[in-house]
């Protein structure tokens, strides 16, 4: 998997800015506020139209502008591929995201998802062992949506319908036949929900024992990491479940069991690293997250894929640091950094970003 050029006009504050990266490492160097995660983000946008950092579509188009276009010459699959993406601002007559890919229209970007794939570490990663389990089930989607296109249809289509069924419950005793209106709305969510689990359950499976081996070699054999995953119910059992946890749901106003409510928890030692870890130790395991979906992701596709780390190496000691840095040479690898100094030395391609704009 390798980005060949990239060509952004008028997302965020890039106005317009074309590039060639280097086929391993490129570095790119600025101060804050310059455009570095712009750029990054522009990058990641090529895998379906989904922004790392959950922005809108307003807020990627830039201040003033109709539309912002970015477009990636991308050597994937033993192809060369040209994905163009169109975003649509607030002043746009069509709003949302759409794509092409070698001048073919894909209609809404998330379409294209699997054709570029890309694994992307940046600062709030480093919370993803603390924080609540919204943020790790966002890490299980973000991945499955790269790597089984039809993944992000079936997710949509439960959120759909568990929107649905939170705001009938708010207003179940208001509702003339409820119950019927419940039932149907179990029978999607048992449907697309017992999909969900299952495709996460699988993934975790792959990435699992990947994570397990980058921590052994992060700690030198001193500890041991284990991913446990918690799943909404027992395979084919989704259906009763939704059932038995009626009242409740009726009760509290809200759907109280399904994948919406699933986590995994990470365990070194023998103990959650959510409770127990030290700052190091969840840096090590969030690493090793990562690092195992890279490998997960080559795995599926036969391909390593575009790894993007937006301004980590700062958040990360030398040992960390130097783990990191050498297995980025599987591929193609995009770094920001406010000194590009420690990469003087490197083989890649180190660029400057200013006010929006590329200087090589």
């Amino acid at each position: 998997m390798r980005l060949n050029t990239l060509t952004v006009q008028n997302c965020r504050n890039i106005a317009a800015a074309t590039f060639v990266p280097h086929a391993g490492l490129t570095v790119i160097a600025g101060e804050n506020g310059q455009g570095k995660t712009n750029l990054l983000e522009c990058v990641y946008l090529l895998t379906g139209g989904k922004s790392f950092r959950g922005a809108k579509d307003q807020q990627l188009v830039r201040h003033g502008e109709e539309m912002a276009h970015i477009t990636g010459h991308c050597h994937t699959g033993g192809r060369e591929s040209a994905i163009e993406l169109t975003i649509a601002g607030a002043a746009a007559q069509k709003r949302g995201r759409f794509a092409k890919v070698n001048g073919v229209d894909y209609g809404r970007a998330t379409a294209i998802a699997g054709i570029f794939t890309a694994v992307v570490f940046e600062p709030g990663h480093l919370s993803l062992i603390k924080a609540g389990p919204e943020g790790r089930r966002r890490f299980l989607d973000a991945a499955l949506c790269q790597l089984y296109p039809g993944y992000i249809g079936i997710l949509r289509r439960f959120t759909r319908a568990l929107t649905q069924k939170n705001a009938l419950l708010r207003h179940y005793h208001a509702t003339h036949d409820a119950d019927a209106l419940l039932d149907a709305f179990d029978t999607t969510l048992a449907a697309t929900g017992s999909e969900i689990t299952r495709r996460r359950a699988q993934y975790l499976a792959q990435a699992g024992p990947a994570a397990e081996r980058y921590y052994e070699e992060l700690s030198s054999g001193a500890e041991s990491l284990a991913i446990r995953f918690s799943p909404s119910a027992a395979e084919g059992a989704l259906a009763e479940k939704l059932a038995a946890v009626r009242p409740t749901d009726v009760r509290a106003g809200f759907s109280t069991a399904g994948p919406q409510r699933e986590d995994f928890d990470v365990v070194l030692a023998g103990q959650s690293a959510r409770q127990f870890a030290s700052q190091g130790q969840q840096r090590s395991a969030v690493l090793s997250l990562k690092l195992a979906e890279a490998a997960v992701a080559g795995q599926v596709t036969g391909e390593a894929p575009v790894l993007l780390l937006d301004d980590v190496l700062s958040e990360l000691d030398e040992t960390r640091q130097a783990y990191l840095l050498k297995h980025m040479n599987t591929g193609q690898s995009f770094v920001t950094t406010c000194d590009a100094s420690a990469f003087s030395r490197t083989a890649g391609k180190v660029v400057q970003i200013k006010n929006g704009q590329i200087i090589e």
